[in-house]
């Protein structure tokens, strides 16, 4: 069992379903993704480099891109979302839209090299 995988089996039901959504994208359109760590936190990677993080806290759920321009680049289809140069926060009951989840990850994926 790898890191993410490890921290979303130790999560409730709800925000670890909305997170394993996010989990599942990423993996269709990076099937060769591994489990890793990042900054301290559950990471999936590919050829080495972080690719993407998701992480709940107490008070929301997130997503990190581990780039300083994706959130910025996505941030006008994001209204009502709490954003910073990094992050993006959401709740369960507010999740991210399925085709800005893909486009952040393949945004990404076009910033790997290799």
């Amino acid at each position: 069992m790898g890191e993410v995988t490890a921290y979303l089996d130790g999560l409730d039901d709800d925000r670890a379903g909305a997170l394993r959504r996010i989990v599942a994208i990423a993996r269709d359109l990076a099937p060769d993704a591994v489990e890793g760590t990042s900054y301290g936190m559950p990471t999936l990677k590919v050829r080495g480099k972080a690719l993407l993080s998701v992480m709940a806290t107490r008070k929301h759920l997130a997503l990190y891109p581990h780039s300083g321009s994706i959130v910025a680049a996505v941030a006008d289809r994001l209204p009502g979302f709490s954003l910073s140069s990094g992050t993006i926060r959401f709740q369960t009951d507010q999740p991210l839209p399925d085709d800005v989840v893909r486009d952040v990850i393949r945004l990404r994926l076009d910033q790997i090299p290799g």
